[in-house]
């Protein structure tokens, strides 16, 4: 069936528009398409003539336009030399493994992975009930493959040749816990996970989101070393979920469309060390004392708020694999050659005198490209306080991570 079409889309998450297939992780108002396809089913749309992009802000501002055309403009290239090319503008050539797939977090992970146009193969892992998750999202008719993986002696063969490791696996807050609590069951969990991503894909990305973030990405880090394979640039802490959170609640508050804002968040990833910086809000607005220090007590402690709002039955699981979700997209497109990812990620860093630091950063191919050093200048009074108050926090949780691996052997 052959057709011509134009399409008008907003776009507000980073999955794919079921028409389109393309990615949402584009910060327009609009992404207008004209092209002539065939349909060959839910996942056979075959470009054959151009695409054009009308775009009003990138997703941190006027960045991206151009290099959102010209992104567009290659695949078309490429698209018309291809004769049986089946995918639309990007192909699915990524695979990405999520270790601790059965949890809270790890499905509804899964599934928005497996939304990705940008993913060729998803490894699901965990220690149980990983079978009847792989048999449920493989009916899923979207072109990733889904491939179950059970229990220690199937962890290593689930994370050969992947470019993606996703950590969410550990235990979850109940109420009255901080993300502290959960350190030495955690920890333990991390390490064996570690240890055996550093044997099977030591060039991945990792991704951490088992908490508390502030120890166990310091506790990656020295388990890499020793392994012989760190790199610092391919190591993060998902703190996506503070700048989504940090967003809501400013579109909110200030009766501004979600799809405008941007709320850089820097620190780390737990109580004040949480630091949004709403001075730097795309686009500009002003806020009272009062509603800097109400909105920032929020995001600080949103965590919590849905932990008590689940009176025990759970933690932020469907925002967490939300915000998980986007950072693996944006990492996937960095890879995939995307020269306009910007995300905040804790990080190993040189911004501050702390060794890992959450900030802005842009993303590239080979994992870190760049730290935004600009969004921690002339921050307000406020903020440089904040700043400064968080800090001693900071790197008593890093020391607990690092202090962690030292007196435990590492698995040879």
């Amino acid at each position: 069936m052959a057709a011509k079409a134009a399409f008008t889309y907003s776009i507000g998450s980073p999955y794919v528009n079921p028409k389109t297939k393309l990615p949402h992780q584009i910060k327009s108002r609009t992404l207008t398409l004209r092209s002539q396809y065939f349909l060959r089913g839910y996942s056979g749309l075959k470009a054959v003539a151009d695409i054009t992009c009308e775009s009003e802000t990138s997703f941190l501002g006027t960045e991206s336009n151009a290099a959102l055309q010209q992104t567009f403009a290659s695949r078309t290239q490429n698209c018309s030399q291809i004769s049986q090319y089946r995918l639309n503008p990007q192909a699915s050539c990524y695979k990405v493994a999520i270790l601790g797939a059965a949890g809270g977090i790890g499905q509804p992970l899964s599934l928005l992975i497996k939304m990705s146009p940008l993913v060729s193969d998803i490894h699901l892992y965990d220690i149980a009930n990983v079978k009847g998750i792989t048999a449920d999202l493989s009916h899923c008719n979207t072109p990733a493959q889904v491939l179950g993986f059970t229990g220690t002696s199937e962890l290593a063969d689930s994370l050969r040749g992947v470019d993606v490791v996703v950590i969410p696996a550990g235990v979850p807050r109940k109420p009255g816990m901080t993300r502290d609590d959960l350190f030495s069951t955690n920890a333990n969990i991390v390490k064996s996970l570690i240890e055996t991503v550093a044997d099977s894909c030591p060039e991945a990305f990792i991704h951490i989101i088992t908490n508390p973030v502030n120890s166990m990405v310091p506790i990656a880090a020295e388990l890499l070393k020793q392994k012989g394979v760190y790199d610092p640039k391919k190591l993060f802490g998902v703190t996506t979920l503070d700048v989504v959170r940090a967003n809501t609640f400013v579109a909110l508050k200030k009766n501004l469309k979600l799809i405008d804002v941007d709320v850089p968040v820097v620190g780390g990833h737990a109580g004040i060390t949480i630091l949004p910086l709403l001075s730097k809000t795309r686009p500009s607005v002003s806020f009272t004392d009062e509603e800097v220090d109400k909105l920032t007590l929020r995001i600080q402690n949103a965590g919590t708020e849905v932990v008590e709002a689940k009176a025990g039955e759970g933690s932020a699981t469907l925002s967490m694999a939300y915000a998980a979700a986007r950072f693996v997209e944006s990492s996937l497109r960095a890879l995939d050659g995307d020269a306009d990812v910007y995300e905040c990620a804790y990080v190993e860093s040189t911004l501050t005198e702390l060794p890992f630091f959450a900030s802005r950063v842009k993303l590239g191919k080979k994992g870190v490209e760049a730290f935004i050093s600009s969004d921690l200048q002339g921050l307000t009074e406020y903020e440089t306080k904040a700043l400064e108050a968080l800090k001693p926090e900071l790197k008593a949780s890093i020391d607990k991570g690092v202090a962690f691996v030292h007196k435990q052997p590492v698995a040879a």
